[in-house]
């Protein structure tokens, strides 16, 4: 008998429709390529309420308000903790599906920042990707930097604070930042991806609106240094106790440009000579072309921060390098990347089937190891009450 797998996908998070492309494009059509599974589309609306029919696999239904009509007609899931996860739909025909392996396809907020895996924990099934606590770690930029300095791998410079504090006093923050850091600064809120709310500054005026835009994302705000003689380059990793790295990867980019949201999802990159398209993620450098060293180097330094963090499944490891000086920097760790980075995998000889099966193997492998520990201890405690 097939097992169930559910895909969990959209959620109330600003990286919502993402989220959706992941999971349809890079989830769900290849784990049914592989007719070893059941695929059940599970949609969480930006409401927070949970859907689950075949129509949500087809990505039309996403576009303009045919998802607003179909959430407003179809009524939502029950979930019920019964030995494991049972998704409840009502209606006519009442009808339970069982869940046996989730495959969290979520970005941001309340459900790669760990919110899901916390769930999925307390349901006791065997689920794709990071624990909760290495999602904790990894979807915030600055636990992430601080783990990743307290085990010798550096960083660039950053100052960081709350949205309270820069309510209370924002000329006082600004002249922290300024007074720690050199110009030019990005400004980033901290818990979010896809490079949304991030703004490059190169003024204490710059950086008051930039913070504005990012505390309106986000409750804790990120100040990072700039990294002189830059080159950008990324990571993707999969394993549990044995890693894989896929290649070195050097998104390409044109002036004075950097990464973000409209660059990755909507102008699909500024071609430069020798790159190749990678979809969503515009034009890349795959392999970089890096020196021989700084290449091992960026291996290397991305698979200790796998580790420190203490991420399972996959991840993306982003990493900043100092040409001249020849240092490699930790930037950011990405828990779920966008599309699981099928591009560099598919370079690096996995094919999109063949990626999201071993996601499964290493989901099972690790529920089998934790699941060897005793959870419950027998006392004579409540007999003296």
């Amino acid at each position: 008998m097939k097992k169930t797998i559910a895909v969990f996908f959209g959620g109330r998070s600003t990286e919502h429709d993402i989220s959706i492309i992941t999971a349809l494009s890079s989830v769900i059509k290849p784990l049914e390529l592989t007719k070893k599974y059941t695929v059940i589309p599970v949609y969480i609306a930006k409401d927070g309420r949970w859907f689950s029919d075949e129509k949500l696999k087809d990505i039309g239904l996403f576009r303009g308000q045919a998802i607003d009509d179909f959430c407003a007609k179809t009524k939502p899931l029950a979930v019920v903790f019964d030995g494991g996860m049972v998704l409840r739909k009502s209606g006519l025909k009442n009808k339970d599906i069982r869940v046996d392996i989730a495959f969290p396809a979520m970005h941001g907020p309340y459900g790669e920042d760990g919110s899901l895996m916390g769930l999925l924990r307390m349901a006791g099934i065997s689920f794709v990707g990071s624990d909760m606590p290495a999602s904790v770690i990894a979807m915030d930029k600055v636990l992430a930097k601080q783990v990743a300095q307290s085990n010798g791998i550096p960083t660039s410079k950053f100052v960081f604070f709350s949205k309270a504090e820069f309510d209370r006093d924002r000329y006082e923050v600004v002249n922290k930042v300024t007074s720690s850091l050199t110009f030019p600064q990005f400004v980033k809120p901290a818990h979010l991806g896809s490079s949304i709310g991030i703004t490059k500054v190169n003024n204490g005026d710059e950086l008051l609106n930039a913070i504005e835009v990012a505390a309106y994302y986000d409750d804790k705000i990120i100040v990072e240094e700039a990294v002189r003689n830059l080159v950008e380059v990324t990571v993707p990793i999969m394993g549990n106790e044995t890693l894989r790295p896929a290649l070195v990867e050097r998104p390409l980019l044109g002036g004075d440009d950097f990464f973000d949201f409209d660059t990755k999802y909507l102008n699909g990159g500024k071609k430069t000579g020798g790159a190749k398209q990678t979809g969503a993620q515009g034009y890349s450098e795959l392999p970089a072309k890096l020196p021989e060293e700084l290449y091992g180097a960026a291996l290397a330094i991305a698979q200790k921060v796998y580790r420190v963090v203490g991420c399972e499944g996959i991840s993306r490891v982003d990493l900043l390098i100092d040409m001249k000086a020849g240092t490699v920097y930790f930037n950011e760790i990405n828990p779920l990347p966008g599309s699981l980075y099928a591009h560099n995998w598919r370079a690096s000889g996995v094919s999109s089937v063949d990626l999201v099966n071993r996601l499964v193997e290493l989901a099972e492998e690790r529920f089998e190891r934790t699941h060897k520990f005793e959870t419950t201890f027998s006392s004579n405690f409540l007999s003296q009450f």
